[in-house]
């Protein structure tokens, strides 16, 4: 009996929590290219301005509609949240929801966002998750990798593959887990969470087999989850496209990548403005 309620608390924990700010129009009238949804905590606003000026940018691609959201939960004292509301009224990019903004609830931002997409968004061809120290190249983004796709993508996930990997119980670690939360010994196929991209519809499917997939706080591990869960097969990108490291910048590389990792905010701008004057 025990275990029954358990296992309620555990699917219904990723489904409870309200839209605190919400963007319900942004896909009113159009099905966008691609939505990026960029995971984000309050204190960021200047990755999150350097990210709106550069690779997110609604117009950083010609000819493919972007829409762009920063995922946010709720701080424990909510001083900032008026400050939070003048940004969202400013730029109409942001959705928060009424979980704490921890690490341990990263899954429920991009739950909150796979729900955003299902919900509000269901036409978008591709959405990107990523995080706020990722420089994404937008561009080659959609026109190496997204563009060549036939136009009736479905169940297309990818990103940096991790295949193979097991839960850490070295309780030192950022990746550790406990047997309580996962009891198993091998995980399923996941992406890094620094960047994946994925068909517009499998945001619904990822959302309807969390109902019935145990909650895992590592948020890239858990999706691998749902997605096995919907027999989905990650594709593996053409060479080194994602990196999960920072990719020591040049025009010549960053031309041809998609993810770099650990960038700070003047980064973004510097490494965007480059690479839109030396393209060539």
């Amino acid at each position: 009996e025990n275990e029954k309620s358990g296992n309620k608390t555990t699917s219904t924990s990723t489904q409870s929590f309200t839209f605190i700010i919400n963007e319900e129009e942004k896909c009113k009238d159009k099905a966008p290219f691609l939505v990026l949804l960029i995971s984000t905590t309050a204190a960021e606003l200047q990755h999150r301005n350097a990210i709106r000026k550069t690779w997110g940018n609604e117009t950083a691609v010609a000819g493919a509609a972007i829409v762009r959201l920063f995922l946010l939960g709720i701080e424990t004292k909510d001083a900032n949240e008026d400050v939070l509301l003048r940004e969202s009224e400013q730029y109409r990019d942001i959705i928060q929801q009424d979980f704490l903004d921890t690490y341990n609830n990263l899954t429920l931002k991009t739950l909150m966002g796979m729900r955003w997409v299902a919900t509000y968004c269901s036409g978008t061809r591709f959405a990107m998750k990523t995080d706020t120290d990722i420089f994404v190249n937008t561009v080659h983004l959609i026109e190496k990798l997204l563009r060549p796709l036939p136009p009736t993508t479905q169940n297309y996930f990818t990103g940096f593959v991790m295949t193979g990997h097991s839960p850490i119980r070295n309780k030192a670690s950022k990746w550790y887990i406990s047997e309580e939360e996962f009891p198993g010994n091998r995980y399923h196929p996941f992406c890094s969470g620094t960047g994946y991209v994925f068909s517009g519809d499998l945001a619904a499917k990822i959302i309807d087999a969390s109902l019935t997939t145990k909650f895992i706080h590592l948020e890239d591990v858990y999706v691998g989850f749902c997605l096995h869960a919907k027999g989905v097969e990650i594709v593996h990108p053409p060479h080194s496209l994602f990196n999960i490291h920072k990719v020591p910048f040049s025009p010549c590389v960053y031309n041809k990548i998609i993810t770099s990792h650990h960038i700070w905010p003047h980064e973004h701008i510097l490494y965007w403005e480059t690479l839109q004057e030396k393209k060539h």
